[in-house]
């Protein structure tokens, strides 16, 4: 009897409009892994050095040089994006996006910042981005020393090699949302391009549904004695930057505390590595970054858009932020030799996957809403992608975890349908969360209901 009770209340889930579904999209979008096959450490390698070699990327540094300094640097990036678009007829729009800033501790007198930013154009969605980031500029002990060697080669010649890789790989091939690739400027100074940056997106309406910041991808010796090459950190913020009074009353009530759209991008990486990285295990952090430190993903987290920093696990702070130099024995700065090029190359792909996903997959769910107190069941209802922004949607998957659990645990696609109630699945011991789906199998993050976990419209 209680067998027949189970498989009586599964098949009564399975109401209008789950039995009127049609087949549910791939488990898995087979393209995501020729796009990870298809990453070189050889020639993240060569950009790493060739990044290295202009001697300083400071941001007070020399800017006339064609050899040396954050001039000949941000220089060399822009032609690399020029050819990357030349090589896929002009895909990629390439431009500067700049502010002087001065008066700051650390750029006490006028500064010109300049990022580099190269636009790949969905073909449906081209107001929609996922962006890649990694820095440019470079430092040594005194962060107002703009003339000393700095190679910076990891810290962060790798996360913007990665950037460069990524849209070598990526450029290849149409999506529906658009893709930006940033080198931004002045993240040791303050974090002043992504400020930067930032604003400008602002102002211009770009729809930012996750900014992926790689600063340090490339180190697998810690200061610990730990080597290990085979994972990753992602950091992410729990409560968004942007949260008004109302909403924070909301999330008291309904929860939402671990579950922001940066934190929802975190698992989205942890589950994406797990599915099509080979022997890559991420480890998410739930902090906006190392404890007391910060890097350009916050900026973006600071105007409302959600993001992620995607960093090796084991640093070396000898090789952080460190003059050139031996003391007994010991080397100390940031070198090329303490960069694992395969490692790089492994997160590269990570994002690249990441990437793929996001932009390949129809609009996010917006306004997601749920319902389901002193009842046997929970409904999420959320507004369904229409017209030509749907002309890719499969439908939607629900996702349900307990409150406890870091992950999602189990869920069901439910087609094209604006809302759906699990039966028998009771709304206080678990969070919900909804995602679209595209015809391919790519998929948006989990929305998690209400402004809590909103990516916006």
């Amino acid at each position: 009897m209680r067998r027949f009770l189970s498989i009586a209340a599964v098949v009564g889930s399975l109401t209008a409009p789950a039995l009127a579904q049609q087949h549910a999209p791939p488990s898995e979008v087979l393209a995501v892994h020729d796009y990870v096959a298809a990453v070189s450490a050889d020639r993240i390698e060569s950009d790493i050095r060739t990044l290295a070699d202009f001697g300083t990327r400071h941001t007070l540094s020399e800017t006339e040089s064609e050899t040396r300094g954050i001039g000949a640097a941000r220089r060399w990036i822009f032609d690399e994006f020029e050819r990357i678009s030349a090589d896929c007829g002009g895909c990629l729009e390439v431009m500067y996006i700049s502010d002087t800033i001065s008066g700051e501790t650390r750029i006490p007198d006028p500064v010109e910042v300049v990022s580099v930013i190269a636009i790949q154009r969905g073909r449906i969605d081209p107001d929609r981005y996922v962006m890649m980031s990694g820095d440019i500029d470079s430092r040594v002990t005194d962060p107002l020393d703009g003339t000393s060697d700095s190679p910076g080669a990891n810290d962060n010649a790798s996360g913007m090699a990665g950037v460069i890789e990524a849209a070598r790989v990526l450029s290849q091939h149409q999506f529906d949302g658009s893709i930006i690739y940033a080198g931004l400027s002045g993240e040791e100074q303050g974090l002043f391009g992504g400020q930067i940056v930032a604003a400008h997106a602002m102002e211009n309406g770009w729809r930012i549904k996750g900014v992926l910041n790689n600063d340090m991808i490339g180190n697998i010796s810690g200061i610990n004695g730990v080597i290990n090459n085979t994972t990753a950190r992602v950091f992410s913020e729990g409560t968004r930057a942007v949260e008004t009074p109302e909403e924070a009353r909301i999330r008291r009530f309904t929860g939402g505390e671990v579950d922001s759209p940066s934190r929802n991008i975190a698992r989205f990486v942890d589950r994406t590595a797990d599915q099509y990285i080979p022997n890559l295990d991420v480890m998410m952090v739930y902090r906006l970054d190392r404890f007391g430190r910060g890097g350009h993903h916050r900026p973006f987290n600071a105007v409302g858009f959600p993001g992620v920093r995607i960093m090796e696990t084991n640093e070396h702070y000898d090789r952080q932020h460190q003059d050139l130099r031996r003391e007994d024995g010991r080397p100390f700065g940031d070198t090329v030799d303490g960069v694992d090029f395969d490692h790089a190359a492994r997160l590269t792909a990570l994002n690249i996957a990441v990437m793929a996903q996001m932009a390949g997959a129809p609009p996010f769910p917006s306004n997601v809403t749920i319902e389901g107190a002193v009842r046997p069941s929970t409904t999420l209802s959320w507004n369904m992608a229409e017209g030509e922004a749907a002309e890719n949607l499969a439908g939607y998957r629900i996702y349900w975890r307990l409150t406890d659990q870091p992950q999602w645990q189990w869920s069901r696609f439910v087609g094209r349908t604006d809302t759906f109630t699990l039966e028998n699945v009771v709304i206080d011991n678990y969070y919900f969360g909804v995602s679209a789906v595209a015809l391919d199998g790519s998929e948006t993050p989990v929305v998690f209901p209400g402004p809590a976990g909103s990516f916006g419209n």
